[in-house]
């Protein structure tokens, strides 16, 4: 792993690169983003996830950042057709790969819109993520919405053929040795640190009074039996998917 530049993060090189990870699915390492966690602001490193559907089309989970090897990476594999915000804090770069693919849909999480134009951010979204899969993709991928906190709601997917499932920021999962202090210790106060990675505390706090309709979500997460679980932020889980799922969301259940 390479040391970015400032002494904050080890990031997960190589960066906005195509990364297979099962057939018809591939991650993306983003760079660092900042993000704000209990007043401060926090360094995040970032990532999409890609799914080739059946029909040849590639669908984009929280875009990263667009460069033109990445771009190239993509045209190599299919059609960039679906380009999706996940959550309401999940949706920066979603502009740039609309422009440069202007025939996509870009579909919207919950609140998404609002959370745009109340940071002055111009996103343009042609569709709305719901309940249950769309029509594009029902067959290939499961698709829920996680609710209970009350600043945001998380749609969550599940690609059947290969048994992996694919969060944002309902787990996330920092490696310790990968971060510089000061940062290292306020990342293990939020609870978010690896091995025992999962929402961080302020997030937990949103459901409070509400986690019952975050257990149905969860339980119907482990319906899916996932073999793997892919994460935005930190270490993602190769194996023992469920057991994952479990662990970090007993807080719930």
């Amino acid at each position: 792993m390479t040391k970015v530049d400032s002494p904050i993060m080890e990031l997960y090189e190589p960066i906005n690169t195509l990364k297979s990870v099962a057939p018809d699915v591939w991650i993306v390492d983003g760079p660092l983003v900042w993000m704000r966690y209990l007043g401060l602001k926090l360094p995040f490193p970032t990532r999409m996830t890609v799914v080739r559907l059946a029909s040849g089309r590639l669908f984009l989970h929280s875009p990263t950042v667009l460069t033109p090897s990445l771009q190239a990476a993509l045209d190599e594999i299919g059609t960039v057709a679906h380009l999706i915000s996940p959550n309401c804090l999940h949706y920066a770069h979603v502009a740039a790969w609309s422009a440069a693919y202007p025939h996509a849909e870009t579909w919207a999480s919950p609140g998404v819109e609002q959370r745009a134009h109340s940071k002055h951010i111009t996103v343009s979204f042609t569709r709305a993520l719901g309940e249950s899969a769309a029509e594009e993709w029902q067959n290939d991928l499961g698709q829920l919405v996680i609710h209970g906190s009350r600043i945001l709601e998380e749609v969550v997917f599940f690609h059947k053929c290969t048994k992996t499932l694919i969060l944002t920021d309902l787990i996330e999962n920092f490696e310790l040795a990968k971060i510089n202090p000061p940062y290292r210790r306020l990342v293990a106060l939020s609870g978010a640190a690896d091995p025992d990675g999962k929402a961080p505390l302020d997030m937990r706090w949103t459901f409070a009074g509400r986690k019952e309709l975050a257990r149905e979500g969860v339980i119907r997460m482990l319906a899916w039996k996932p073999e793997r679980v892919i994460l935005s932020h930190g270490r993602w889980y190769r194996e023992r998917g469920t057991e994952e799922v479990l662990r970090a969301f007993r807080g719930v259940l």
